[in-house]
């Protein structure tokens, strides 16, 4: 039985080198798909990363899913969007525009997961959820909030949950740079820790991912390291929300999760430990925290909305909330009527805003009317105070919460598209939203102008209006092809991804070009980060939405001088796309081997062939798809590659009633893409092909067909060398022998030429050119592993159904029959085959392994009792004898040296997939494809584990602070921020002298250059500002602290400056600093903003509340509110309307008296507040406020509202009604509330003390809190802009100044000339010149 075996494949002999080769390239794979749930998490601003040397032993991989919701229905290519109805000026599409032309659409059959047939909720990718417990009729439903606070982190990174699996990727390369492998169970939801606390050594810039499975297990990642911080469990259904806890100062490790049906649980995500629990009475399927007070939340449950008004972090709600359900917006034109006609009469929006007047009520509505089921999302608005959006599939409602009133209605006319999802923005009032096409559009808030309003006051209240301004193409929506998710980069709200579910991600941008519209005109802002533009400052007009367009005017406002600011159009740009699998089954197959001949140009290519008859070819060191080609009409079922860059593929058609098919066997050149049929005409009608097998020189080829004769081709000429006889044994298994006499036909050519050489000089010369000759000779032989003049001589062996051993030698178009092996009486039918040196195996149908040593002609059978062996492949590499088997329910890799198994994986007990095909990738790293749609680069152990992302060598550079060290990181914020040493920026730290390792300052610089062009020409324009860089820092960073503090202090810092410059120039003047028009702080900021524009937007809302009364009690909170702000007149015009027959007739019409009879006389007002202290006394504090505000006793009404708790209601209440001089007394007691222990919001009180200009004592408190670098950054600005003389603190200067030894000497002697060493005194509070004196 022994075959002599000639040398090793020169392949093999290069081998040696390949684990050098390949420890460089980072295995980053799976390529993956996915039918099915998929959380998908995310993103941010421009975010980029580090290469290093990397460590062979780790794995990741990379995914690109595509996903199929469970239970969907198909869907008919939806027809375009239609604006509102006063807005067919901008229509949106009438049909949907193909996708990108990178990738094709793929038609496929439908795949389900495991998540598919559980009993309970099954949780999709987007938090789609359907729902199998009843009462909901099992209809799909979001179960995520679907808000940008659920889904968005700030480290600039989008986290995908696909399968058991979640995709770390970056958007600005369209990178996928890390992959978590542990849940058992498909991936549901997935968050991003929050970036709101102040980063040092201690708590340091990191990359934090909360991630929950259908399994009720929550896993926190440290996502760098690739590790499980900590896991938790607490029920075994599917998590239905996540959020970490950001309000306080304390701790930044709490998240809150919502576990089925009705808990909702507080976990301390660094330890893993459960804080408390809460049950509800109803099925909660997501929450929503209010972003300006923390305590508020609404949780969505099946039956309607729970408002919960006491959430602490130390203990769980006391009550069980105020529940509240909804009527679904039935009466809009959408559902009842046909889209009307272009007449005058209101339509659209309009008209539905008109009919849908009470949508909240205590009481639950009958059984007909319970339609709360229609509602796909809820959440706080963050862009102003009390207000909630809710998403219908074709409305949007916006809720005013302290009227319990719809204020806003967006509508889709009956031939628009519906909506998924919304996300609405915090900088400006807008909301981007997701149509069933994949559509993305963006809608700002109409802005009310002065003259908008004296033309028409009617129309100026009506509602709140959301034009369209933007809009991206639509995809070709198909039964496999829809839209599954939407995210928004949360720092600067200018860029969205679109997970689709073929794998798709597609990422966009939005774009201001200067242009005119039909609708109201935005204007582009003539400030750049928080900073009136200089007149040659270099800007970035696309940094943020903040950036591109100016704040929403609120009624009363007039328009901006047309000189100042440019007219603004969005456009929404592609500017990366993601692709992913098409649908197993794959078929995969590896380039050949790293060689010492084809290092210097060797890619590590995998070819995966699908369903849909695509072949895409993956490099395996980015993991990034190299290209994709279109070469079959039907599945592939089999890949062998020719040459580095061309390979076959095989594909059969579906079989006839005769049980004949359409071969197709394809040549595919890599390079240029060209493709042609490698059998001819050959084809039609014949058995199908069953295998195909290319010889170790990629000299011949053998097609095996199921119950027709084997055929032999030269690949070289594409000529056919034989078709064997009809009686030719059933082939079973084959493959080709790696021995071949190649090198002795060289060895013979060589000589005949160097015979002819020496022939054609004289004697004389010989000597001098054999030396060259023969060189020449061999590098042109070297050049090419084989000469088309040289044929050389190889051969296989088949087995038949028998199992008998054929061995047949093929040399040039000779074909010789060999020796025959009787079968082997242990062994069942021969299934597959693998030969490598002396060592050949066979694995049949019964999962039994045979190991022939050809050497000393013995043969040894193992059992595995594992069933049918599919595959078996040697690894590449000379000496390197680990076999790779694969079997129906997994895999194993074998040393055939000492015949014993190494690892071994096995569907339903290490891992919940099933393997379709595998391959070696190199050496020590095997390729897997399975039935979940991925394809995985795994180690030879077969187990699933993460490389560090800071380790990995990635194509293009990617900017990640957060994948530095900690040291390191704050380095770089330092570099961008102050340069004190030189008088101008530069962008190269490497010339810094500075003890540090070189190899941290070079990631350090890794990372400088790979910001962009125009952000790398900003940060060293010497026109910006220190203000202006603190600001863009934190934005590139991702910073939510820094960027919070800037953006207030930077406002302030030049509104008190100008403030100051005026108090010079003239006499008296006012108490509080008036902005200049349009440089308002951003109303998202609440209290916080000016007391003047505060005021406005609370009149302008309370007007637009007095319009959408519906009933008394709307009536009556709107009198209440007018009361506050001092609207007296307009007070008693709504409490003379209630009516005779209303309870309260005789209260209101007292009330009414008392406001208008009010005066200013001593005795009256004494009795008022008398009757008011009583009345707050026993418990009604609202009506005793109202009193107080009636006799202008504002300042006392705050104090009591104060006392009993009521401080956001006091602030706002000191904002309508106070002086500046007075309301700085109430905002500063609340100040120091929020310092108190049990509050803890001490980066809350500095904003506050931030906006009433107390800068000495922001100072004192980022000093005490040790926010020394923020509070050093604060001081020289603060210098900078004159609002601080000094800080008379010499004592310190001179104890830093005498630890610097000589280099201090100089600033000791400034310090203390000629005063004999005594410091000054610390300039005290009064002494300090802050803006105004009236606000210290």
């Amino acid at each position: 039985m022994r075959h002599t075996t000639g040398d090793q494949n020169e392949s093999n002999k290069g081998m040696r080198i390949n684990k050098k080769r390949f420890d460089k390239f980072r295995l980053k794979t799976v390529i993956a798909v996915s039918p099915d749930p998929c959380a998908f998490a995310v993103f941010p601003h421009n975010s980029q990363l580090t290469k290093t040397l990397e460590h062979p032993e780790r794995t990741a991989r990379l995914y690109f899913p595509p996903l199929q919701k469970p239970g969907s229905s198909s869907t008919s290519e939806a027809p375009g969007l239609e604006p509102n109805s006063e807005e067919k000026r901008c229509p949106l599409p009438s049909s949907p525009r193909h996708s990108p032309p990178h990738r094709p659409i793929h038609q496929s059959l439908k795949c389900r997961g495991a998540l598919e047939n559980s009993a309970v909720s099954a949780v999709n990718k987007e938090g789609t959820q359907q729902d199998c417990r009843g009462g909901d009729g099992g209809r799909e439903r979001t179960g995520g909030k679907g808000k940008a606070e659920e889904i968005m982190g700030w480290q600039g990174l989008i986290a995908q949950g696909c399968h058991s699996s979640i995709l770390i990727i970056d958007p600005k390369t369209a990178q996928t740079i890390q992959v978590l492998e542990r849940h058992k169970a498909n991936v549901v939801r997935v968050k991003w820790s929050r970036e709101n606390y102040y980063h040092n050594l201690s708590s340091p810039y990191c990359l934090r991912l909360a991630s929950g499975d259908a399994s009720g297990k929550i896993i926190v990642w440290d996502v760098v390291s690739g590790t499980a911080h900590c896991e938790i469990q607490e029920h075994s259904k599917p998590i239905q929300d996540l959020e970490w806890l950001w309000n306080q100062d304390a701790s930044r490790d709490l998240l809150l999760a919502v576990h089925p049906p009705n808990y909702i649980v507080l976990w301390n995500g660094d330890t893993g430990t459960k804080l408390w629990k809460k049950s509800y009475a109803e099925n909660i399927l997501s929450f929503s925290f209010d972003p300006f007070d923390p305590s508020n939340m609404a949780l969505l449950t099946s039956e309607g909305i729970v408002f919960i008004t006491d959430f602490s972090h130390s203990k769980p709600p006391s009550s069980a909330g105020k529940k509240v359900y909804i009527a679904s917006p039935h009466a809009s034109p959408a559902h009842t009527k046909p889209a009307p006609a272009a007449t005058p009469a209101p339509t659209g929006a309009k008209k539905a805003l008109n009919k849908v007047k009470v949508l909240i009520t205590n009481e639950k509505p009958t059984a007909e009317a319970v339609t709360l089921n229609d509602c796909l999302q809820l959440s706080y608005l963050p862009s102003k105070r009390n207000h909630m959006l809710l998403l219908y599939p074709r409305e949007i409602l916006i809720l005013d919460l302290e009227l319990s009133q719809t204020v806003g209605v967006v509508a889709i006319e009956r031939s628009g598209v519906p909506f998924t999802q919304v996300i609405p923005c915090a900088q400006r009032d807008a909301l981007y939203c997701l149509h069933e096409n994949g559509c993305i559009t963006l809608r700002v808030c109409r802005s009310t102008s002065a003259q908008e309003e004296a033309a028409d006051p009617e129309q100026s209240v009506q509602e709140l209006v959301y034009d369209l301004r933007s809009q991206c193409d639509a995809i070709r929506v198909t039964k496999t092809v829809r839209p599954y998710r939407m995210v928004i980069c949360p720092v600067n709200e200018n860029k969205a991804a679109l997970m689709v579910s073929d794998g798709r991600v597609m990422l966009w941008e939005l774009k201001a070009h200067t242009g005119r519209s039909g609708l109201s005109p935005l204007y582009s802002p003539v400030s750049f980060c928080g900073a009136p533009l200089g007149p040659n400052q270099k800007r970035i007009q696309d940094l943020s939405l903040n950036s591109m367009i100016s704040q929403t005017l609120i009624a009363g406002e007039a328009l901006p001088p047309s000189s100042n600011q440019q007219e603004v159009q969005l456009k929404f740009l592609l500017i990366g796309l993601l692709s992913g699998l098409p649908l197993p089954p794959f078929a995969i197959r590896m380039c050949p081997p790293l060689t010492t001949k084809n290092i210097n140009h060797y890619q590590p290519l995998l070819a995966a062939g699908t369903s849909n008859g695509s072949v895409l070819v993956y490099n395996l060191t980015s993991g990034l798809l190299h290209k994709e080609l279109s070469v079959h009409s039907c599945e592939v079922r089999g890949l062998e590659w020719v040459s580095l860059t061309s390979f076959l593929s095989f594909a059969t058609s579906s079989p006839n009633n005769m049980g004949l098919v359409r071969n197709e066997l394809q040549h595919v050149d890599l390079p240029t893409g060209r493709c042609f049929a490698f059998r001819g005409e050959r084809g039609n009608d014949e058995p199908p092909i069953e295998m195909i097998k290319v010889s170790h020189l990629k000299q011949y080829l053998v097609v095996v067909f199921r119950d027709k004769p084997l055929e032999l081709w030269d690949i070289r000429t594409g000529t056919l060398l034989r078709e064997m006889a009809k009686n030719f044994p059933t082939v079973t298994a084959l493959e080709w022998s790696p021995s071949h006499n190649l090198k002795s036909l060289k060895k013979k050519q060589m000589a005949a030429r160097e015979a002819m050489a020496r022939q054609t000089v004289s004697d004389a010369e010989q000597s001098s050119v054999e030396s060259s000759v023969i060189s020449l000779l061999q590098d042109a032989e070297s050049k090419s592993e084989t000469s088309q003049a040289i044929s050389a001589r190889e051969h296989f062996v088949f087995t038949d159904t028998d199992g008998q051993v054929y061995h047949i030698t093929v040399e040039g178009n000779t074909v010789k029959d060999g020796a025959r092996i009787p079968p082997d009486g242990s062994m069942g039918s021969i299934a597959c085959i693998a030969w490598k040196g002396d060592t050949l195996v066979l694995g049949d149908v019964d999962g039994n392994l045979n190991f022939w040593d050809l050497k000393a002609r013995l043969s040894r059978g193992i059992p595995t009792h594992r069933g049918w062996v599919k595959k078996i492949r040697f690894a590449p590499g000379k000496g390197n004898q680990k076999l790779l088997v694969m079997y129906t329910d997994g895999a194993e890799v074998w040393d055939t040296k000492e015949v014993q198994m190494v690892s071994s994986i096995r569907f339903g007990r290490n891992v919940n997939y099933r393997i379709l095909d595998i391959d070696w990738c190199t050496s020590d790293k095997v390729v897997l494809a399975s039935d979940d749609g991925c394809i995985r680069v795994l180690e030879m152990a077969m187990k699933s584990a993460s490389y560090r992302m800071d380790e990995q060598d990635l194509t293009d550079p990617v900017w990640c602070p957060y994948l530095l060290l900690p040291r390191a990181a704050l380095t770089l914020k330092a570099f961008l921020l102050l340069q004190p040493w030189s008088g101008t920026f530069t962008m190269d730290i490497t010339q810094v002298d500075y003890s540090e390792k070189v190899e941290i300052k070079g990631l350090i610089q890794e990372q400088l250059n790979s910001l962009s062009n125009d952000m790398k020409s900003v940060l060293q324009d010497s026109e910006l500002s220190l203000l202006q860089r603190c600001l863009l820092v934190s934005r590139l960073f991702g910073d939510e602290s820094d960027l919070n503090f800037w953006t207030v202090a930077s406002h302030y810092l030049q509104l008190f400056a100008q403030a100051r410059q005026l108090s010079v120039n003239s006499e008296g003047g006012n108490d509080e600093p008036q902005p200049p028009s349009q440089n308002h702080l951003d109303i998202c900021h609440d209290v916080l903003c000016e007391s003047s524009y505060f005021q406005k937007f609370q009149l302008d809302r309370v007007h637009l509340q007095e319009v959408k009364r519906s009933s008394y009690e709307h009536t009556k909170k709107c009198a209440d509110q007018l009361l506050l702000l001092g609207q007296t007149d307009r007070a008693v015009q709504l409490l003379l309307e209630t009516s005779a027959d209303n309870p309260s007739y005789y209260c209101d019409s007292l009330k009414a008296c008392l406001v208008t009879t009010i005066t200013s006389s001593g005795p009256s007002q004494s009795t008022i507040k008398l009757v008011a202290t009583n009345m707050i006394a026993n418990g009604k504090l609202a009506e005793g406020v109202q009193l107080l505000c009636l006799i202008d006793k504002a300042a006392d009404a705050c104090r009591y509202l104060q006392t009993y708790g009521e401080w956001n209601r006091a602030a706002w209440l000191a904002k309508v009604r106070l002086s500046p001089a007075e309301g700085s007394d109430v905002l500063k007691r609340w100040a120091e509330h929020l310092c108190s222990p049990q509050v803890n919001q001490k980066s809350k009180a500095i904003l506050v003390l931030l906006s009433l200009g107390c800068f000495y004592k922001v100072g004192e408190m980022l000093h005490s809190m040790r926010y020394f670098d923020r509070a050093a950054l604060f001081i020289e600005a603060c210098l900078k802009s004159g609002l601080l003389r000094s800080l008379g603190l010499r004592e310190g200067a001179a104890l830093w100044a005498s630890r610097a030894g000589s280099a201090g000497e100089q600033l000791m002697e400034e310090l203390f000339q000629g005063e004999g060493g005594v410091p000054e005194a610390v300039l005290g509070e009064d002494e300090v010149e802050v803006g105004l004196e009236s606000t210290e």
